[in-house]
């Protein structure tokens, strides 16, 4: 399976460099599955210090047109699957005994109403408060539970950083555009790179932010504080 070859060349990278890594895959929604992961994780590697919650679908439907059926599978791999993750990788820290920090990555379309994108919008708003209620019940295990806020974001380093890794990533028809229109809208100009996300995740599991937890650090350029009426575009 495709998912399977990423996290073994993933795995395959962190081991190159120097570090120890092992790729596994599984469905977030299975509990067995999420058990049986965080277990190995432990037996290859001795424990869980940092458990980051990234699984989500998107499937841009509203209210009026959004079956059932697909309204249950992406509320319950995003927040289901950040639930099960932290059951089990939480646990895993308290029997280590030594802490840990959890992450769970929201959106801004999860502190904004954006239509016709109803079930995503809603399971990440609701990550916002699983955030706050984990942080305060694990508190007590020395578990830090914080939350990442990243937004549209600049996709040119992604490929760059596909290249460097012997990768052929065609770059889709219109994104440069659409990039732009993006871009314009958020107040600092310039959208946020994934090593952006990637400086402030670190911070976020390091020592610096030992006092942080139940709160979420916003990586997003100004996007969700940006007042309504105020259009960036037309001073650019």
């Amino acid at each position: 399976m495709k998912e399977e070859a990423n996290a073994s060349d993933c795995a395959a990278a962190v081991n190159a460099a120097g570090g120890k890594a092992i790729g596994l895959t599984c469905e977030v929604t299975d509990e067995a599955q999420v058990k049986a992961a965080v277990q190995r994780a432990v037996a290859e590697l001795g424990r869980v210090d940092i458990l980051v919650n990234n699984a989500a679908i998107f499937n841009q439907k509203g209210v009026l047109d959004m079956p059932l059926d697909a309204w249950r599978q992406q509320t319950d791999i995003i927040l289901g699957g950040t639930f099960l993750f932290t059951k089990h990788a939480a646990q895993a820290m308290i029997d280590c005994g030594e802490g840990g920090v959890i992450v769970n990555i929201i959106s801004t379309a999860g502190h904004q109403g954006e239509p016709g994108n109803i079930a995503y919008c809603t399971a990440k708003g609701g990550l916002l408060n699983f955030t706050k209620s984990t942080a305060m019940e694990l508190a007590r295990h020395g578990i830090r539970v914080v939350s990442l806020t990243p937004t549209a974001t600049d996709p040119w380093e992604m490929f760059d950083r596909a290249g460097k890794w012997g990768r052929d990533m065609k770059r889709p028809e219109g994104m440069a555009a659409l990039i732009d229109k993006f871009r314009k809208r958020i107040p600092m100009q310039p959208l946020p790179k994934p090593s952006d996300y990637g400086r402030a995740l670190a911070f976020l599991v390091s020592d610096d932010a030992a006092m942080i937890t139940g709160t979420d650090l916003r990586v997003d350029a100004g996007a969700v504080a940006r007042y309504w009426a105020w259009d960036p575009a037309a001073e650019s």
